[in-house]
């Protein structure tokens, strides 16, 4: 019986490290993470400098704080998101130094791209 608990628990872990890369799988996501690491901004700013829809942004941003990756502040009538955690840059610092030695691989996955379709 402790054997089916382990597994239990240990699957969902999985789930959530699953659920933990499934926010970074969104391209707006990582760019909206990508300008908040050079600091706080407001909806408006990230629209213009995303190029999107400001519901589009807006929902990720909402995907974002759910998920704990970044947190707000009220001035005015303005809310400014900002990354809460330190580690989220790592995070992404970790991510482009494997990509720079793993980017071709990754460009030429064929189970990765059967995936995405």
């Amino acid at each position: 019986m402790t054997t089916i608990t382990t597994a239990t628990t240990y699957e969902l872990e999985v789930d959530l490290v699953t659920r933990f890369f499934q926010v970074l799988a969104d391209p707006t996501r990582v760019r909206i993470i990508e300008l908040l690491l050079e600091g706080e901004k407001n909806v408006s700013e990230l629209v213009q400098r995303l190029g999107v829809p400001q519901a589009r942004v807006s929902s990720h941003l909402g995907c974002l704080r759910w998920c704990g990756y970044i947190g707000t502040r009220r001035e005015g009538k303005f809310i400014y998101y900002r990354i809460t955690d330190r580690r989220v840059s790592e995070l992404i610092d970790l991510a482009r130094t494997v990509m720079a030695d793993n980017a071709e691989a990754v460009k030429s996955c064929l189970r990765l791209n059967e995936e995405i379709s």
